[in-house]
């Protein structure tokens, strides 16, 4: 069975105002909460085989310190596709992975995030920064992965709501 997890960046810096959006860095908050992320999915047995994330420095920083929480051991793939993309940009990459993938995670910005949550499932659900969702499609390819179809999200974790 394939799990899909979904991760907003974690909570990023507005002090330098002469920074463009893509460049923007986590700040002391998103430092915190994306490692214990990361420690969530290694507890929950929930470590991805792939992770997949935006190319903004945010979503970098994310995945690079939730890759670390969980011992994560593969190679993390960066691309500008996710950058404020869309829940059909998620899935077009998305069906270019390979099924040797059981678990994968994509972190990207709101509203995306958001509206794949609702779209794959038929639920919409706050994803603020560092939240993280789990759905099980109901597929045994990726390439299968369509938004209309909807399917099961076991779980949604919010870093406020963990009691760690």
């Amino acid at each position: 069975m394939k799990t899909l997890l979904i991760l907003r960046h974690a909570k990023s810096s507005w002090k330098n105002p002469d920074l463009s959006d893509h460049e923007r860095p986590l700040n002391k908050r998103g430092k915190n909460d994306a490692p214990r992320m990361g420690q969530l999915l290694a507890r929950e047995g929930l470590v991805p085989d792939l992770i997949i994330s935006s190319s903004a420095v945010r979503a970098k920083a994310t995945a690079e310190f939730v890759a670390l929480a969980c011992d994560y051991q593969s190679e993390i793939q960066y691309t500008r596709d996710l950058y404020h993309a869309w829940p059909a940009a998620y899935i077009d990459i998305l069906h270019e992975v390979q099924n040797k993938h059981q678990r994968v995670m994509v972190i990207g910005h709101n509203p995306g995030i958001e509206e794949l949550v609702e779209e794959l499932s038929g639920e919409w659900v706050r994803m603020p920064t560092a939240a993280l969702a789990q759905i099980t499609p109901n597929i045994d390819h990726w390439a299968d992965l369509a938004l209309d179809n909807v399917e099961p999200l076991v779980q949604v974790w919010r870093p406020k709501e963990l009691d760690d």
